[in-house]
């Protein structure tokens, strides 16, 4: 089994953005992700620690200006804090392992899908396409993903 967790070797190849976004609970501005149009099958990734966090499958276009997903990939790999910063109440999302900040989740997701909307910043997360998954080790969650 895979250990997951953050490196100071993962956190010095940080982008500033990414470091700003993971790190100090950062957003990047909405519709400047990389992966917001992304639409290629694949899983996304943390940044810092390379924990399987979103497949493709799961993503859909929430018109919201980050990607949006139904669900993680492998729900442990997620955790969900109480954020009560900037005079709201949200749900915080942010990758067990690395503890990176993802971003968050609300409830006004897909409902045929389960109603959750996991609004997740670009600079987080690594794209692996579905090609390259078995050879960067992540080839369990290949049945998660659109042929």
């Amino acid at each position: 089994m895979t250990e997951y967790r953050k490196t100071e070797e993962a956190l010095a190849r940080l982008t500033p953005e990414q470091f700003y976004v993971t790190q100090q609970s950062g957003t990047e501005r909405p519709g400047t992700g990389e992966y917001l149009h992304e639409k290629r099958p694949g899983i996304y990734v943390d940044i810092v620690s390379g924990e399987p966090l979103f497949a493709s499958a799961d993503k859909f276009d929430s018109h919201c200006g980050w990607p949006s997903f139904t669900k993680p990939i492998e729900p442990a790999n997620v955790a969900e804090l109480r954020d009560t910063t900037h005079g709201m109440v949200r749900t915080e999302v942010r990758s067990a392992g690395g503890d990176s900040h993802l971003g968050h989740v609300f409830p006004d997701g897909p409902r045929d899908r389960g109603g959750l909307r996991y609004c997740i910043n670009s600079a987080a997360l690594r794209f692996v396409p579905r090609e390259a998954m078995e050879a960067e080790g992540y080839g369990a969650y290949l049945d998660q993903v659109e042929g």
